[in-house]
């Protein structure tokens, strides 16, 4: 073994404990970047497979009535492969273990072979048998909520009849991977199935023999998705088509992708944190082992080691720090990213969703962990290069302690002497003090970055809940009916008030901009059920005319208030109307668009017609409420206020309690990390200084108070800063994860900064315990020995 190799690994062992808090904080960077681009690729990879195995369609497109003969006329389109007409509603179900009413998507299922397109997963049982009109795949997700399976039985209200499926197998779809209801925050499983029922029946009951109401295309590698959208949309519009989609707007894989991106952003920010700490971290400890060092690197000069050879000696010792904390955190990330990878099975539903830890992102993690000891490590390096022999023989000048600007300013009779000290000694090291201040603060800004998103939601809830939403459930109709259907809702026994919504399909263009969207109408007033917010409290009123709509809608048509927009209905007689945007709105999810319920009826020339209504329900009768709109042939399906928000409550909690443990740990590591290297320079540096104080009668409290007052300054100038930098990090994730589904508010309760800085201060008096037992055993005799 070489020399200078034995003499790296003496050094390692010899400041063993500060290279291992540098190695936690390179290895704690390291996890969260496996732990997000693992869990990224395992989804990602399962997903891609997913889709191609069972082929997920690129083109979604629902219409009124179509015959099966234009299914040909739409294969036909260049481009496309392949073809999946079908018959597709939504009904209500009789759950007895459910208060509230449960929905149901049925799927018709193709009466010879399987799907072209959206295929399923059998995961248990069979398939339907033809001629078997009762016969029905169940979705394994809902089942499992409704502790179902093959052979059980479920009541469905299909067009005014109460009919019994039997479940004979539990399916999967690449449709379905999320499945939720339009207009909900996150997926119910137990309040919301789909079910695949033979064409034949399922035709029969809705007089759709021989015609299909909702299409899904699959496409040629290399065609031009506008163009197929184009095509479809002509060909479907004479029969009620409700416009052409793409895969990316349909709502399963627009959640799907949307925690990808987010997964794909986390794993490229936040690392950097992390990182840029060790890679400082490694540069205070380098610098003082070179300063200790200065006479040994003057003998290996002297005695033939190049620059070149000293310089890669040095540089060594952060790469092998490094390398050591990238092998740590690999190993970590790999372990959490199993964990998230099993956490994301709750509410991605995949045949198989296996944890798969790429090559490349191992490779990543090493290199990211060697360019942070390399940017570390440089100046110090820079350093030994550039130290000639014979001015390293000599020891270094030393410092020049001056009287602080704090002492001049007239508050010197107001410091003690210790006091006095600890400022001294951090005026002599000014961009060391202030790195340790920034390197703590980060610490601190990634409690806040972690534990923001609860605040924003927490206030959120609040505006869409009990703000904008002031009913207790929204009815749909399964078709558009009359005025009269509010006060048929207002004789059930136990609703309070009616007050009736219209909803319309329409396509918005804006120049070559297209984009699908809805109006609905809406009561005004102070009575009003819902309310349109702009932003978290300000309620707006809905104009007569000119559209209200989401900021996002306007930012992704490109427009903004006072322009005009072609708005094509599609339903009824369709027409194509060009109209004004009055107001563009601060809202949080979906991209909406209102008007005034009168308004809505206007644009449209229509009398009072209804798509659905909000009701207030007296919650002792609530039950009775419940059980007649489960028996009511009209009614499409009834979304319960309480029910969604407990749901999203209950995966809300989930989620944010794993962030929180994560975010938790890897911060105190980056503070423990910081002030524990920090406060070993310092000893090693002010070790003789504190020897001497303890011999001329100072006790091990007074010197301990004396090297400590630094790290409590830091520490405390850090908090301030902290937060500010957390705010600024918080302010980019919102920016950054601004999508059409939602958009948070940037909230930050006291609460969130306040268990930050005590995680911070907490993680800091840990490690200052450490180094008190290292300055309570300190060798008077050994560190005042003076060498000639």
């Amino acid at each position: 073994m070489r020399a200078l190799t034995r003499k790296l690994f003496r050094d390692l062992w010899r400041i063993r404990s500060q290279a291992a808090a540098i190695a936690l904080v390179v290895g704690a960077g390291v996890a969260m970047y496996v732990l997000m681009l693992s869990a990224y690729a395992s989804l990602g990879l399962t997903q891609d497979a997913y889709y191609e195995q069972h082929r997920f369609a690129h083109v979604f497109a629902s219409l009124v009535r179509a015959p099966r003969s234009l299914e040909a006329d739409l294969r036909a389109l260049p481009g496309v492969r392949a073809v999946e007409a079908r018959i597709v509603v939504d009904v209500t179900l009789d759950m007895p273990a459910r208060t509230e009413p449960v929905s149901g998507r049925l799927i018709s299922w193709p009466e010879a072979g399987r799907p072209r397109v959206n295929d399923v997963f059998l995961a248990l049982g069979r398939l339907p048998e033809p001629g078997r009109d009762d016969e029905v795949l169940a979705s394994r997700t809902f089942a499992v909520a409704n502790g179902l399976g093959p052979g059980d039985a479920v009541a469905a209200l299909i067009n005014g009849r109460r009919r019994q499926l039997r479940i004979v197998g539990l399916a999967l779809s690449p449709e379905y991977v999320y499945a939720i209801r339009p207009g909900e925050l996150v997926a119910d499983n137990a309040r919301f199935g789909i079910f695949w029922m033979g064409q034949r029946a399922l035709g029969a009951a809705y007089q759709m023999e021989g015609a299909f109401n909702d299409v899904a295309l699959l496409f040629e590698p290399g065609a031009s998705e506008r163009d197929v959208l184009d095509g479809v949309d002509r060909l479907i519009e004479p029969y009620g088509g409700l416009g052409a989609i793409p895969r990316a707007q349909q709502l399963s894989h627009f959640f799907l992708q949307g925690e990808l991106d987010q997964l794909d952003g986390m794993g490229r920010i936040v690392p950097i944190v992390f990182l840029s700490v060790a890679a400082f971290l490694i540069n205070v400890v380098l610098t003082r082992l070179i300063a200790v060092e200065r006479e040994q690197i003057a003998a290996l000069k002297a005695v033939g080691y190049t620059n070149r050879e000293v310089g890669t000696h040095y540089l060594q010792w952060s790469l092998l720090v490094a390398l050591a904390g990238a092998v740590l955190g690999i190993g970590a990330g790999a372990w959490l990213g199993r964990g998230m990878t099993s956490i994301y099975t709750e509410f991605f539903t995949f045949p198989i969703l296996e944890y798969r830890l790429p090559p490349v992102v191992i490779v990543q993690g090493l290199a990211v962990a060697v360019a942070a000891a390399i940017v570390g490590a440089v100046g110090a390096v820079r350093r030994v290069v550039q130290l000639p022999p014979a001015e390293a023989m000599r020891p270094e000048a030393p410092a020049r302690y001056r009287v602080t600007w704090i002492e001049r300013a007239g508050l010197r009779r107001w410091l003690s002497q210790p006091a006095r000290m600890v400022l001294r000694h951090m005026t002599r090291h000014p961009g060391r003090a202030v790195m340790s201040t920034v390197a703590i603060a980060l610490s601190g800004s990634l409690l806040v970055v972690g534990l923001f998103s609860l605040d924003s939601i927490e206030v959120l809830l609040d505006a869409q809940f009990y703000r904008a939403q002031r009913y207790d459930a929204l009815v749909t109709f399964v078709h558009p009916r009359s005025a009269s259907a509010e006060l048929d809702l207002a004789r059930f026994d136990g609703v309070r008030m009616v007050q009736g919504v219209r909803a319309v399909p329409i396509r918005l263009r804006a120049g070559s901009r297209t984009r699908y969207a809805q109006i609905t109408g809406l009561e005004t007033g102070p009575a009003a059920l819902q309310q349109v917010l702009d932003g978290l409290d300000h309620v707006v009123t809905l104009p007569p005319e000119g559209l209200v709509m989401s900021r996002k809608l306007g930012e992704l048509l490109g427009i903004a208030t006072g322009d005009t927009v072609t708005l094509e209905v599609l339903e009824g007689a369709r027409p194509v109307l060009v109209t004004t945007v009055s107001r563009l709105i601060e809202d949080f999810m979906g991209t909406n668009v209102y008007l005034s319920r009168d308004g809505l009826h206007r644009l449209m020339r229509e009398s009072r017609v209804l798509s659905g209504a909000v009701v207030t329900i007296d919650p002792a009768r609530a039950d009775r409420v419940y059980d007649a709109l489960r028996q009511t042939p009209a009614v499409a399906g009834v979304a319960v206020k309480a029910a969604m928000l407990q749901n999203f409550r209950d995966t809300l909690a989930e989620t944010i309690g794993i962030t929180r443990t994560i975010m938790i740990v890897f911060a105190s590591i980056i503070a423990f990390g910081v002030v524990y290297n920090t406060a070993r320079v310092a000893l090693s540096e002010r070790g003789r200084e504190l020897a001497t104080l303890r011999v001329i009668g100072l006790t091990r409290t007074e010197i301990a108070r004396i090297l400590f007052g630094e790290w409590a300054v830091v520490t405390v100038l850090a908090q301030p800063l902290g937060m500010l930098l957390g705010t600024g990090l918080a302010a980019l994730l919102v920016r950054a994860f601004d999508t059409e589904v939602y958009r948070l508010p940037l909230i930050i309760a006291p609460r969130t900064y306040v268990f930050a800085m005590a995680t911070v201060v907490l993680a800091a008096v840990v490690s200052g315990l450490v180094v008190r037992r290292r300055l309570d055993h300190l060798d008077l005799i050994a560190v005042l020995k003076t060498r000639e």
